[in-house]
Formats: C-alpha cells, structure tokens, sequence
C-alpha cells in the first residue's frame, strides 16, 4: 500500500508499507539522497513476515517533493519528517532501522521522540555523541579524531556530477554502490543496475540532486540524551565499510546507554544480497526481545497485537 504525506507547507512524502496491519510496525529510513526503494525487497519481504513495514523517500529523493532551492531544511528536519510519517499512518509507536544518515536520523528520534520507538537498530552510522571512543587498552580518542571515510571515497565524492543522460547515470549510481559496498562481497552489478532503474522509474527522472549535502548539518549532537535513552538500540557493526569505518559501530555501543553491538563478517556500507539474510535475522531478534506493550486480550510477543514483535 502507498501513501503521499503531507510533510510541510509544500512537501509531500511517498511512504509504502507492507505486511499485517495489526503488526508492530518497523519503520526503515535510507540514507541521504537515496530512495526509500534501496531497501531490498529481499530485506522488506523478510521482515513483513513479523512486522508491518513502512520505507518512505525523503524529501528530494524519489516520488517526494524535490525542492530545496525553494524550500531549504537542515537535517534535523528530515527526523521529524519521520516522525509525520508515523503520524500520517496511525503509528504509536515504531521500530525503527536507519542505515548511513538514516542512522543519525534515528538517533535523533532515539533523543527527542524516544515515546515514539519501541526499538532502533543502526547501520553504518557515526555516534551524534562528543564523548570520546574508549579503546580496549583504556585510551580515549575523540570522535572527530576517529577514522573517516577512506580516501578512495572522497575522491568519489569529490568529483563534479552531471548529467550526461540514463545510461551514464545508472552508471555512476553502479559504481557508487560497488564503492561503498566495501571489497569483502562480490558486487552483484546487475542487480544494482536494476534497482537504480526501478528507482528512476519510480523517481520520473534520473537527474541526480545534492540537496542532503546542502542542507545544514549543525546542530544534532544529542550526547547527554544518548548516554541516558531507554530505548532499546542495537548497533550493527560492519567491519568492511569504508564510509564509517571500526571502531565507529563500537564507539556507538559505548555512547548509547545499552546498546548492543552485533557483527556481520563481510558486510561494507551497502546491502547486497549476501547481507539480507544474517541483517534480517539481528533485526528481527532484536524486535522479538522489545516487542513493547501487548493489545488488550493478547499476550506480548505473539505477533498479532498492534505492539506486539
């Protein structure tokens, strides 16, 4: 089922949801200038066999509204279009799992709507914390000293983009992926290739955008609401990501106040097909061990109740 959310004076959402209705709802949120249909369907399907689950695009990606030169936002504006979409489709409260700025951005609802979230799961995110990384030898780096992304990426990320047409777009979009995705999995080129086109046709165009890169960053240090949270927030630790490279996943179990930290051998800052099943399995063990309050007349955990994992 699809839904368009009205996020703002001029701003619409495209959000899709699948799965039972009367399950507890798992609501993914992508990484900056990426539709919400990067969300492998192999992922969505595993999950909506437990869970309602809601992607959504942001706004300038996909079918939502691109705007920014006419309707400038800083990123923190994007975790509150989270929480409108929630709104918008009569979630209490959600599950939520966010990969790259999408992890930032749940750790923004983890701070300031943590009435909102039964659980979070983060990928290949960094902490929005300033408290420093404790190493096992017991000393202390800060996060801005902490590994950033590898150089063969900012020289990705360097290098002017324009359009050149489809073809040459699905091409760079490719390259993008297989970049990201780290050395430690065969890249499925083909499959990538397809999902970009599935998400051109979805989008209307293929003229890429860097509205997320634009928009203003300040502002999203949540340290003190991190360190004190209850809301139950497993980190997934990607040991061949070279976007947010170790100890990033570890410094983010330390600054979350109990969070877990769970490891999948291979996996870069991408989700190949490789990655669906072992990702699946950690998220969906952590949802079944918060599933939050049972509806009346049902036990928790069973799967049918409206909270239930």
């Amino acid at each position: 089922m699809e839904h368009v959310v009205d996020a703002a004076p001029g701003i619409r959402l495209w959000a899709q949801e699948r799965g039972p209705a009367d399950a507890s709802p798992v609501l993914l949120i992508m990484g900056a200038l990426t539709s919400g249909l990067a969300w492998p369907d192999a992922l969505v399907d595993r999950l909506a066999t437990r869970h309602r689950v809601i992607r959504y695009d942001h706004r300038d990606t996909g079918r939502s509204t691109h705007a920014f030169d006419t309707h400038p936002y800083p990123l923190t504006a994007l975790a509150e279009d989270a929480v409108t979409v929630l709104d918008a489709l009569g979630v209490a409260r959600a599950h939520v799992v966010g990969l790259s700025l999408g992890g930032m951005l749940a750790q923004l609802l983890i701070a300031d709507h943590p009435d909102r979230l039964l659980s979070a799961t983060l990928l290949g995110t960094g902490a929005l914390s300033a408290t420093p990384y404790v190493h096992p030898d017991g000393t202390r780096t800060p996060p801005h000293e902490l590994p950033g992304p590898a150089p063969h990426i900012l020289e990705m990320w360097s290098r002017p983009v324009e359009d050149l047409g489809v073809e040459a777009e699905l091409g760079r979009r490719v390259e993008h992926w297989r970049t990201i995705g780290g050395d430690a999995i065969p890249f499925a080129a083909e499959e990538i290739r397809a999902m970009e086109r599935r998400i051109i046709a979805h989008t209307g165009h293929h003229r890429p955008n860097d509205a997320h890169a634009r928009a203003d960053s300040s502002g999203m240090t949540r340290t003190e609401q991190l360190a004190s949270t209850g809301v139950p927030t497993l980190v997934i630790s990607a040991p061949a990501d070279p976007v947010w490279p170790l100890p990033h996943p570890q410094h983010l179990g330390q600054v979350i106040r109990g969070a877990r930290v769970r490891e999948i051998p291979g996996m870069g800052h991408a989700l190949p097909p490789q990655v669906v099943a072992p990702l699946a399995t950690a998220i969906l063990e952590h949802t079944a061990e918060h599933p939050g309050p049972a509806a009346p007349g049902r036990p928790a955990g069973d799967g049918s109740g409206p909270h239930a994992g």
